[in-house]
């Protein structure tokens, strides 16, 4: 594996820079193109590893894909899909997203076959999808521990009620696109609300969908029916706004905008815990509705910082931001906990124990929980080595630590940064 070493900042960050388009967004969309009847069109698609994934995919299933540099076109499957048997394995490479949502949408298709993809991908959890699929109608089994590589039959389903066993996206949006082709209705019961951006595309595309808050949670029914094609231009990803809001937040008389990010409300809890924090984040020239999405600018500066709790409601708002949480609890006056937030531990890796690992080497005050992390601050960390375990996440937080330590910070494995932002680095750096 590659390494990346980075140096204490010597001067602010400062400038205007776009982003990579929204992952979550780009899988999505890619995945709803593949179920629809006709082209759609989609512009600024993710160049990510793990959106080509999903595109390697749908293509491999039928659709027809056509791409032009960051424009992708795809004609959808169609209503009338002819049985199939896959003679090889179909490869998610190492997209957990790729693999999930994949299989909703095969479920419904007349198609026999096995999804796979890299060692580190078959160390993930996928009966939490696998069961809700089979109450549907599906055939599928995992492997041992309920791993992949899945194997499914897909064909005729039925809706169900459906109440996630823990707050997940990926999963609600596995039984969303195989209620599409389902006999009846589907309901998803959320007590807490997860990111929804399969709902908007969905809504866009003209699924008959009705979505409905309440004290108890969030409430998601789907009628089956079949899809328009859609004309999309995917905006900035909100994930990748907040690492490059992270460096701008720790490095002193630094002022960073972030053009044309996607501003969804259930995106956004990394943001609202740097403004608790005292971070100064203000949403610039927002775009109330340019699609799906709502998308403005986001400008950050640097300010001194307090400490911070966050508690399980909050965590699936900022699931993937958390190893920035902790980095920037290092900076903060006070002790800083997170709770609730277990599924760290079954993502690319362990991220709660590669999190603190790391910050320990580096002289860090922390602390592993079961389900989360407690970090004291504020205290300046020392130089050293870390190994990122093979996750863009962690590969990227320590990457930045280096910026706001004593001595250089050497990080293994920067090579999977590209599965969520690619061009990083050169955007880290040319904010001068």
């Amino acid at each position: 594996m590659s390494a990346v070493t980075t140096h204490p900042r010597q001067r602010p960050l400062s400038g205007r820079c776009q982003l990579p388009s929204d992952k979550a967004i780009s899988h999505r969309a890619a995945l709803l193109a593949a179920c629809a009847e006709g082209t759609s069109r989609i512009g600024n698609f993710s160049p990510a590893g793990d959106c080509r994934a999903s595109l390697s995919l749908v293509r491999a299933l039928g659709s027809a894909v056509h791409q032009e540099g960051n424009t992708v076109e795809m004609t959808g499957l169609g209503p009338a899909v002819a049985p199939r048997v896959f003679a090889e394995a179909l490869d998610c490479v190492r997209s957990g997203t790729t693999m999930r949502l994949g299989a909703g949408l095969v479920a419904g298709l007349p198609f026999t076959l096995e999804l796979t993809g890299h060692d580190q991908l078959l160390r993930r959890p996928m009966e939490r999808i696998a069961e809700p699929l089979r109450s549907m109608g599906a055939e599928i089994s995992t492997a041992t521990g309920g791993r992949p590589p899945l194997r499914l039959r897909g064909g005729e389903l039925a809706g169900i009620i459906f109440t996630p066993p823990q707050a997940s996206a990926q999963v609600k949006s596995a039984v969303l696109l195989a209620g599409l082709r389902a006999s009846s209705p589907t309901t998803i019961c959320e007590p807490l609300p997860t990111r929804d951006h399969t709902e908007r595309l969905l809504a866009a595309m003209g699924a008959q969908i009705v979505v409905q808050e309440s004290a108890a949670g969030r409430t998601i029914r789907l009628e089956p029916g079949r899809l328009s094609p859609i004309q999309l231009v995917v905006p900035g990803d909100a994930s990748s706004a907040a690492v490059l809001a992270t460096a701008a937040a720790l490095i002193p008389g630094s002022d960073v905008v972030l053009e044309r990010v996607s501003v969804n409300p259930s995106r956004l809890g990394f943001f609202d815990v740097l403004r608790r924090m005292g971070g100064r984040v203000d949403f610039e020239h927002l775009v109330a509705d340019p699609g799906p999405e709502p998308v403005a600018d986001i400008r950050v500066r640097h300010a001194t910082l307090s400490a911070f709790l966050v508690d399980a409601e909050e965590v699936p708002a900022l699931i993937d931001e958390l190893p920035l949480l902790g980095l920037l609890a290092t900076a903060a006056e006070g002790v800083s906990e997170v709770r609730g937030a277990a599924e760290l531990r079954v993502k690319e890796s362990d991220r709660i124990s590669g999190l603190i690992t790391g910050l320990r080497a580096l002289g860090a005050e922390a602390e592993e929980l079961d389900d989360g992390f407690v970090v004291g601050g504020p205290i300046v960390l020392q130089g050293g080595s870390i190994d990122a375990r093979s996750d863009h996440r962690l590969a990227m937080t320590f990457t930045l630590a280096g910026l706001v330590s004593r001595g250089p910070v050497t990080v293994t494995g920067r090579e999977f940064i590209a599965d969520s932002f690619p061009g990083f680095l050169p955007l880290l750096m040319g904010l001068s």
